[in-house]
Order: C-alpha cells, then sequence, then structure tokens
C-alpha cells in the first residue's frame, strides 16, 4: 500500500500507563488488541478501512503479539474466517463497509451463527448510511434480527469505544452469539483520548500453536437436522444469556436529567447529535448535561426488557431516536411495554423523519415537535430561533442564486486515467449510436455524472457483466451494428466479484456481450489498497527512472482471462483517446460473436503522485535535471465552443473571461493544479477540435546547453517585437 500508517501503527504499541490520542476508528483497533484478538481479517471500505490497513502495515508488530492479519478478497471470504472461533477458544475480528459489504458476507454470517461460537467474534462495520455515504441506504439492523446477532452500537466516546470492543467479545462468548458493532462516519473519525491498558498475546496463536485440532461434533455444523435445535437455542439460551449480560455489566448507560417525568432512548451512536440538539434548544449544557433522562443504547439488539420498562415506567412520554428505517427498536420497545401493560405515551417517527441521517438539524426539529406536546410553554424556543435562522439563511441564498442552492456531486481527481476513457466513450458514440451501459461501483461510478452522464444501472460491486444479462438479447440492432451493451468494471470489483458472476457466466452461456475494465492497480476509491494484480516495487522504481507514468509489468487480469478463455481482448492505455475510441467501437461493431474484453491500463493519479512527488524532491535537492509538462489554451485561438470541457470534465479545464473586449463568450483555461496528464490535448486531437490546447515543459535544473539555447532564443524573440 502506497499510503503509510507508521504513527498510527506505533500507536498501537501503547500500554498501560500511557494516553492514546485519535480518531475513533484507530481507537477501536488498539481496543482488539488489548482485547486478545487472535485473528483479524477484512475487506477494505470507507469508513473503517483504516482499522485493516493499519493492521496490514503493522505486520511485523501482529507477529510478535501472535496475531494473523488477513486483507480478504471480499466480505464473503471474511466473514468466513470466523468459522475458527465456532471450535476453538480463538477471538476474531473482521471489518467490512455495511450495508453492501454485509449483503455480500450474508451467507456466511447465517452459517456461523446457527451454531454459534465459542470464541468471542466482533464484526465491525461502517454504517455508511447518510449524508456522507457512498452506497445504498439500508441498515445492520436487519441482519441482527434475521441471525441473532448482537449488535453494538456505541456511544462515540474513545473511551466508550474501546470498552465496547472489551466487552463485544466477553458478550459473544456468554452467550454464544457473534457480535456486530456498528460505527457511522462520524464515530469512525470522532477524535479524542482513552488510557490504555496493555496488548494482550492471544492464548492460542501463531507464536503458540495448537497441537491437535478439535473432536468432530455434528452439533457444531450447519447443516439439518442439527439446524432446527440451534434456531430453538437462539431463542432459548443465547438470547436470554445476552441480555443477563449486558444487564449485568451496564453495557447501557442511563444519564440522569431533572425532568424525570420524560425520557429518551436514543442508538449510541447517536448521542452526540442528540446532545447537540438538545443544547439548540437549551435542554442541555456545555458539558452535555440534559434535563431529559437518556437511556443510552449502546447495545441495540437484543434489547434488556427490564431495563427499558424500567426507564419508561411513571413517565408521561417516551421518545425513541433511532435513525433509518423501518424503526425495529420502536416497535421493539412498543411490544415490550404493550406485553407489561405499561401505558406510556411512545414517539418516535411520528415526531421524527422517518429516513435519512439524524443531523443535528433534523434531531432539532423533532425534539421541537416533542417539547411543544410535553414541556411548558416557551421551553426550547432557542432552536426553534435556531431552525428558523437556517431557513432564513437558505431563502436568501436562493434568492440570491435565482434558485435553491445546488448539490456538488463528487468527480474524478485531477488527471484521472479513467476520465479519458468515458471521453473516448462519448466520441464512440457519435459514431455507433447510444449503448446501454451497466455501471459498477467504484472511482468509475463518477461517470454516471456530468458530463458524461454514463450509466443505466448499479447492482453491485463486481455486478456490471452479470446485470445486463437481462438487456443484451434484447437490444435491437441497428443497420449492420450490434448496439452491444457495454459492461464496466474495476479491478478491484474484477476480483472481488466479477470474474465469476459476470465473466464465468458470460463465457459458460456464450454471451455476446463487451466489458470494459480499468486497470488502474489498486482498489481506489477505498483508500487505494493493494489488489493481487497491483504493480510490483520493482515495476514502480522503473517506472520512476524513467520518469513516465506506471506501465503496468502485472498481466495477472489479462492471463486470468486467457485462462477462462476469452477470446476477444484488447488493452489500450487510457489516455489514447483516440486508440480507446476505435477499440470500443470496433468492440460495438465486431462480426465476432462473444465476450469482449477491454483493458484500459492507466495507473491511479493519486498514486502516480504519491510515488513522483517524493522523488521529484529528492531529484531537485541534489540538482539534476527534472522536467514538468504543463497544458494550456491559447486563448486569441479558442473560439468559445468549449466542446473541450464537455469532452472532459477536468476540475482544472474551466473558464474565463474573454480577453478580447469585442468578444462575448468566454474562453477555455487551465488553472493551477494541472498534473499535466494531457487529456484536453488527447481529447482536442481525437474529436478533431479547435488547435487551442498547447503542451510545455518547464524545466528545473536545466543543462549549460539548454540555458544558452533559451537565452538565444529569448534574444530574437524580443528583438522581433514591434517597438
Amino acid at each position: 500500500m502506497e499510503v503509510s500508517f507508521s504513527k498510527e501503527v506505533q500507536a498501537l504499541r501503547l500500554g498501560a500507563g500511557q494516553t492514546f490520542h485519535g480518531e475513533g476508528i484507530l481507537a477501536i483497533t488498539k481496543g482488539l488488541l488489548q482485547a486478545g484478538v487472535a485473528y483479524v481479517g477484512g475487506y477494505q471500505g470507507a469508513p473503517v478501512s483504516h482499522l485493516l490497513d493499519v493492521m496490514v502495515q503493522g505486520r511485523d508488530y501482529m507477529q510478535e503479539l501472535g496475531v494473523h492479519v488477513e486483507a480478504c478478497s471480499n466480505e464473503a471470504s471474511a466473514a468466513a474466517m470466523l468459522g475458527a472461533s465456532i471450535h476453538y477458544p480463538l477471538r476474531g475480528a473482521v471489518t467490512w463497509k455495511s450495508i453492501v459489504g454485509t449483503n455480500v458476507a450474508a451467507d456466511a454470517l447465517s452459517n456461523l451463527s446457527s451454531p454459534g461460537v465459542t470464541g468471542g467474534v466482533l464484526i465491525v462495520v461502517g454504517e455508511d448510511y447518510g449524508e456522507g455515504a457512498s452506497v445504498i441506504q439500508e441498515r445492520t439492523h436487519a441482519y441482527a434480527l434475521k441471525s441473532s446477532l448482537c449488535l453494538l452500537d456505541p456511544r462515540p466516546h474513545l473511551p466508550t469505544m474501546v470498552r465496547m470492543v472489551e466487552e463485544g467479545f466477553n458478550l459473544s462468548e456468554a452467550s454464544s452469539m457473534p457480535c456486530m458493532m456498528e460505527l457511522r462516519i462520524r464515530a469512525c473519525h470522532v477524535r479524542g483520548s482513552f488510557d490504555c491498558k496493555d496488548n494482550r498475546a492471544p492464548a492460542v496463536s501463531t507464536r503458540s500453536l495448537m497441537e491437535e485440532p478439535a473432536r468432530f461434533d455434528y452439533e457444531r455444523l450447519a447443516h439439518p437436522p442439527v439446524t432446527f435445535g440451534h434456531e430453538k437455542r437462539k431463542s432459548a439460551e443465547r438470547i436470554p444469556a445476552a441480555q443477563r449480560y449486558i444487564a449485568e455489566h451496564g453495557l447501557n448507560e442511563l444519564m440522569a436529567g431533572r425532568r424525570e417525568d420524560l425520557g429518551i432512548v436514543v442508538q449510541g451512536g447517536l448521542y452526540n447529535a442528540l446532545i447537540r440538539a438538545l443544547q439548540q434548544h437549551g435542554l442541555a449544557d456545555a458539558f452535555g448535561q440534559s434535563d431529559i433522562p437518556i437511556l443510552v443504547l449502546n447495545v441495540t439488539y437484543p434489547l434488556v426488557p427490564d431495563q427499558i420498562v424500567q426507564f419508561a415506567a411513571g413517565k408521561r412520554a417516551l421518545l425513541v431516536v433511532e435513525e433509518g428505517q423501518p424503526e425495529y427498536i420502536e416497535q421493539d420497545i412498543a411490544t415490550l411495554l404493550r406485553r407489561r401493560d405499561l401505558q406510556t405515551p411512545l414517539h418516535g417517527k411520528d415526531l421524527l423523519q422517518m429516513a435519512g441521517e439524524y443531523t443535528t438539524e433534523v434531531l432539532t426539529r423533532g425534539l421541537a415537535a416533542f417539547a411543544a406536546r410535553y414541556l411548558p410553554e416557551g421551553a426550547g424556543q432557542a432552536g426553534n430561533d435556531w431552525l428558523a435562522a437556517n431557513d432564513a439563511r437558505r431563502r436568501a441564498v436562493a434568492e440570491l442564486l435565482g434558485q435553491p442552492l445546488p448539490g456538488r456531486p463528487p468527480g474524478f481527481c485531477i488527471g484521472c486515467p479513467e476520465r479519458p476513457v468515458f471521453s473516448a466513450l462519448k466520441l464512440a458514440q457519435q459514431e455507433v449510436g447510444k449503448v446501454h451501459i451497466a455501471a459498477d461501483i467504484g472511482c468509475h461510478a463518477f461517470g454516471t455524472f456530468e458530463p458524461f452522464s454514463g450509466g443505466h444501472s448499479i447492482l453491485g460491486y463486481g455486478m456490471s457483466l452479470a446485470s445486463r444479462a437481462g438487456v443484451s438479447p434484447m437490444m435491437q440492432r441497428r443497420a449492420m451494428m450490434q448496439r452491444r451493451v457495454l459492461s464496466i468494471m474495476g479491478d478491484g470489483g474484477f476480483w472481488h466479484n466479477g470474474l465469476l458472476t459476470g465473466v464465468q457466466s458470460a463465457l459458460f452461456n456464450g454471451d455476446d456481450a463487451v466489458l470494459l475494465i480499468f486497470k488502474n492497480g489498486y482498489t481506489s476509491a477505498t483508500g487505494t489498497q493493494d489488489i493481487i494484480s497491483t504493480p510490483d516495487e520493482d515495476t514502480k522504481a522503473r517506472a520512476e527512472d524513467k520518469q513516465q507514468s506506471l506501465a503496468h509489468k502485472n498481466h495477472t487480469i489479462e492471463d486470468t482471462l486467457r485462462g477462462l478463455g476469452v477470446k476477444w481482448m484488447r488493452t489500450v492505455h487510457t489516455y489514447e483517446v483516440a486508440t480507446m475510441r476505435a477499440t470500443l467501437t470496433e468492440a460495438f461493431t465486431t462480426s465476432f460473436e462473444g465476450l469482449k474484453v477491454i483493458i484500459a491500463e492507466g495507473e491511479c493519479q493519486l498514486e502516480r503522485q504519491r510515488r513522483i512527488k517524493p522523488w521529484l524532491a529528492q531529484l531537485l535537492k541534489k540538482g539534476e535535471r527534472v522536467v514538468r509538462v504543463k497544458y494550456g489554451v491559447d486563448e486569441d485561438v479558442c473560439n468559445g465552443d468549449h466542446a473541450c470541457i464537455r469532452l472532459s470534465g477536468c476540475p482544472t479545464l474551466t473558464l474565463k473571461d474573454n480577453p478580447d473586449p469585442l468578444k462575448v463568450d468566454p474562453v477555455a483555461t487551465v488553472i493551477d493544479g494541472c498534473v499535466g496528464c494531457g487529456l484536453c490535448g488527447a481529447n482536442a486531437h481525437a474529436a478533431t477540435l479547435c488547435p487551442s490546447f498547447y503542451r510545455a515543459e518547464v524545466v528545473q535544473n536545466p543543462r549549460w546547453h539548454e540555458r544558452l539555447l533559451h537565452g538565444l532564443q529569448s534574444a530574437l524573440v524580443r528583438a522581433l517585437r514591434p517597438a
């Protein structure tokens, strides 16, 4: 991996008497070692990828402790690792992004939860829900209910989060239930400190091996007929055991308040946002002391009936703050209250919005409705004034713009090697006509935004080729052209799922399909982690010596496709726009019937910059010659058509006022930030646009003859200028 976590790895070595300072997800990582975890696995993905990245880069220290670390090919393989804890007293932890990662892992999780576990199991999932999400808006809670998994949702407070890691393993072992811990983006990145404990080397580890395997026990298999007994034990033994442990060890927290006639039940992960909303209404002080008592559910499943009933008894009303839909916790509490014949009014989704992230503003609005019904008149007026001021600011901005404030969707990085392919695709469609595009998860999904606006479906990571199977046979031919469906996936998606669900299936069925694979060398969208086709260090070093973009010597993808029987395959460098357009056109129109694969090869620009910037700085420090390429637009030639921008979408290719007072249309310009990828020039050439782009070389530490030549050229230019 190119991103270094050396400082974070050192923080994992802290022991008793020392204080950890840092982010929430790194505190969770430290908590795993303090809890005596024996093996760690997972699939990278925001917002929890740091956990796995730090563990992988800290392998030397992990080996000292005897902890096995595995970077898994997908979430299903990570979940399957947890099978080690079924028979053996091994504490295991895995991580991935939810809900999509949990969907992939669902089969293994069901088969794990059925027999239950002996060693503690903790599944750390990034609950990628809400404003900053990069996935579909669903919740992990449904899996906890379906498969009888304990679900932890710790309060975003580092000491509490670390304690929940340790208690999560204890809870898992006490109940034989695997435990999931969901962490929202804000919890992953909340900063704080906690007092460390010494890391615990596991009793059974890579340094202390088992002498014999466990005895055969059919009861420990997820296989009929014993699965019928497993299902009964979930409700008769495991859930009651978990509820006892939660109550006896105080995993949920009760925050007292002076208005004892009211109460709020909140998911632990929403506690900080709730306190901030209460502060807006004047119902909590600067130190987080709330006027209304709060029951913080650090464990959201299973609930403890006696704890809920005791908290609700004698209150005029109870408000449940539960993010997302359906309202699982609210329904569970309603059932508990009715079964105990407790008539405390219960509110939740009737006052708070059903779907979407519960930001401070959303919670403030819900609390305003709750306060209006149950608090004295005027209580909470400060919050209403704050909300009104927010609304007024939005109206003022909309009036100035003539429309509501527009959204700012994400886009390709500057110099991204995937942008030129979408430019070529746009040009190819001008020739063959519009095609159906099956898009996929990854950086290339930004091609669905303007100016490319290409992609009819996104069905899952690496699923694009499989998702076009029902469309391809139904697509009408146009004259002599096939109008074939195009499927797009990245190299990360190819290894995660696409190889089997897409390529193998298309070959087996003899499908006439076109697959475009972006080979940028990394799983880039999740933090540029290494994959099996990542170029080795020798290849990177050779590219640096030649001062050029990385040429991938790793042909793993091509060799794999040939081995499976792919007959039509082309590899094209992404910045060769004209060649890529011709290759796409050929794939759409060729008489060859069968799977056609185009491999678009170009290194992730972020990784390239991380690799070459320190190297260039070192060369400059030594006084060696360095050449950088810059592109620009001749404003006297630019005609103001801006087709170059519509084909590129690069943030550094933008507009400025026309310097010619006789012309009204603005001209294109290349601003600072350009990395010299050359796409604007390649587009101009491939699309036969105006010749306004120029390429310049910036030479630092030039040779003596270059200085002499530059001096002569400058003198000649000055001499030719009119007086």
